[in-house]
């Protein structure tokens, strides 16, 4: 049976895997240093081998299913982001199907796996819902109301709990609502404070000072509302927020560290995205498209000390840097993945895994979640590297490589070297299949595609406090997908059909959270269509390695789930459900590490909040 495949790793296969791995970098011909510097080019440079010198091996982790919640719902996102209350003993997540915060208690969390992992619903829940329209301060002492639409995201600093929720239009500024939890997990609301437009992620600062929320200021369909992105900052006294927020603009308050520039040089709209675009800021949009409403903040880390703060910017494939003493930010771009010193499967049609490499192919690593951690007094931002396209009615960047040189389609060529590849691999039905975008690749704009840009870097990423890149786990995802699922690798999230997702981002790298387990430190990567879960041992940045895979889903369930989330069970359309609540744990959302110190069994944990099929995961991780 296919069910729940865990890789226990002896040291000896540790130490194997890390060749897959990448820790230092080739700093030849002004690609990514050793010590991780970005060179000219902003592509990463070829891996070396990484992990451990022999000094101080990685340890075998035990990853065991101890509790399991399940909804009952499917598609519909209601187990998306996942959060903790210690005093109560239990999870907090966002059930955006029916619009409520469910509370799961695991004060009777047992220290031994379930019985049945991928079907296991041992955990239960209670749940609260919040109003449909809440009263804000507009800034000048007036109160305005503001329609809810769907929540986004939550957050929780000792007994005060943060809802980002978007408006009922989507492109209408939101609101952050506010309640005090008691030991019971209660919730009583404290007051509504007004955000950005689609406020899509909340977080505090670790001294529990401010509240920072990404407002991601998404189009709508046609394009003809595209609101700004910006950060909304909310300072909290003695556990009460202010009234009103204030507001990191994208483009009044955006900073450049670069000497050479005058103030000039960006006091204007078209200088600044000139100049970031110039940096490898990517910018995909309509006529009228300006630098604040293309840049889409995403996720928000911040520093241990809570001086700074880092926003995943994912269409541009950039990360900001956030003071927050003086509440400006600087746009750093991220470079590119050189997938021909690394190997991807790019299409779906031959439904195996199939690994090649192509010269001239590119993935912009787009990270989704970010988290950070400190080593050696420095900040480190690790990133899920899952990759994000602009693809609306009124606008959209994305294409097949088969469509670049279709008459019927773009009608345009690639490059020699590009079309050789192409030619070899099969054409249309195989590198052909691969999604690329057509905002880069064509430099001097004479339709020959030069380079391809794919999203994603099917990766987690390691980078500096400067967004310099420290550490890429390169290909390891897809082959140890493949090596331990075989032909399910890359299957989606919506049914079990290996391989489809190889054409598109493969698994996606969607959530990361970082922890300390007897004085090392690990990352935990779920992938979002495939479900694969990859822990690696990041105690050292610059010496990270493969520790350990888990996969809770059973791929020899026949089920099928359509996209539209009204009605993803539609027999209509074909779908069928009748088996998915034995299929296992879809879509992982999020992640959430909790310490062996804060966990209600005494050892350590990670929450997963699992969209698709509606479920929530708890694991128990220990040291063999």
């Amino acid at each position: 049976m296919a069910s729940m495949k865990t890789l226990k790793l002896s040291l000896l296969s540790v130490i194997i895997s890390t060749a897959l791995a990448g820790c230092t970098l080739d700093g030849d011909d002004g690609e990514q240093g050793a010590a991780g510097i970005q060179g000219e080019q902003g592509v990463q440079g070829e891996q070396g081998t990484a992990g451990s010198n022999g000094k101080d091996l990685p340890r075998e982790l035990s990853l065991e299913v101890v509790g399991r919640f399940a909804t009952g719902i499917y598609g519909k996102s209601a187990t998306e982001i996942v959060q903790f209350h210690q005093a109560s003993k239990a999870i907090f997540a966002v059930n955006a199907a029916d619009n409520q915060i469910e509370v799961i208690s695991l004060a009777s969390l047992p220290t031994t796996q379930v019985a049945s992992p991928v079907s296991d619903e041992s955990l239960s829940s209670t749940s609260f819902t919040f109003s449909s329209s809440v009263e804000i301060d507009d800034g000048t002492g007036s109160t305005i109301t503001v329609a809810l639409g769907a929540a986004n995201s939550i957050a929780i600093y000792q007994n005060t709990l943060a809802i980002a929720v978007e408006a009922q239009v989507k492109q209408d500024n939101g609101a952050v609502l506010f309640y005090r939890l008691n030991e019971l997990g209660e919730a009583s609301f404290i007051k509504a404070v007004g955000a950005g437009a689609l406020p899509d992620m909340v977080t505090f600062t670790p001294d529990g000072l401010k509240v920072l929320v990404a407002n991601e200021g998404e189009p709508n369909s046609d394009y003809s509302n595209d609101p700004e992105g910006s950060i909304s900052v909310i300072t909290i006294t003695d556990d009460i927020p202010a009234d009103v927020a204030q507001t990191i603009n994208l483009t009044t308050d955006m900073v450049f560290s670069d000497d050479t520039l005058d103030a000039e040089d960006y006091d204007s709209d078209e200088k600044r995205m000139a100049i970031l675009a110039a940096q490898g800021v990517k910018f995909a949009g309509p006529a009228g498209n300006t630098v604040a409403k293309d840049l889409e903040p995403e996720y928000i880390a911040v520093s241990d000390d809570s001086n700074m703060a880092y926003v995943a910017l994912q269409e541009n494939n950039a990360l900001g840097l956030i003071n927050l003493d003086d509440m400006t930010i600087e746009v750093k771009a991220l470079g590119y993945k050189d997938w021909g010193k690394y190997q991807l499967d790019f299409s779906n049609k031959d439904e195996v895994p199939s690994f090649q490499n192509v010269e001239g192919l590119f993935g912009m690593y787009q990270p989704d979640t970010i988290v950070s951690y400190t080593w050696n007094g420095a900040t480190f931002i690790v990133s899920a590297n899952e990759g994000d396209a602009r693809d609306y009615d009124g606008y959209s960047e994305e294409v097949r490589v088969k469509d670049i040189i279709d008459v019927d389609e773009l009608n345009q060529t690639l490059s020699t070297n590009l079309q050789s590849q192409y030619d070899a691999s099969g054409g249309k039905d195989f590198l052909g299949r691969l999604k690329v975008t057509t905002a880069l690749g064509d430099a001097d704009t004479d339709g020959e595609f030069e380079q391809l840009y794919a999203y994603g870097a099917r990766s987690f990423s390691i980078w500096d406090q400067n967004a310099n890149l420290v550490f890429d786990s390169g290909d390891d995802f897809g082959k140890i997908s493949a090596a331990v699922l075989g032909n399910n690798f890359n299957a989606a999230h919506t049914e079990n059909k290996g391989d489809n997702r190889s054409d598109d981002k493969g698994g996606e790298p969607e959530a990361v959270d970082v922890g300390e387990i007897n004085g090392r430190t690990y990352a935990f990567v779920a992938q979002e269509r495939s479900g694969d879960l990859f822990v690696y041992d990041i105690t050292n940045p610059f010496n990270s390695v493969f520790v350990s895979h888990y996969n809770n889903r059973d791929f020899d369930v026949d089920y099928e789930l359509d996209d539209d989330l009204d009605n993803p069970c539609d027999e209509a359309e074909g779908m069928d459900c009748t088996n998915i609540a034995m299929a296992g744990d879809l879509g992982p959302e999020s992640i959430k590490f909790i310490s062996a110190e804060s966990s209600p069994n005494g050892n350590a944990l990670i929450l997963i909040g699992n969209e698709v099929s509606g479920s929530v995961t708890v694991y128990q991780v220990t040291e063999q």
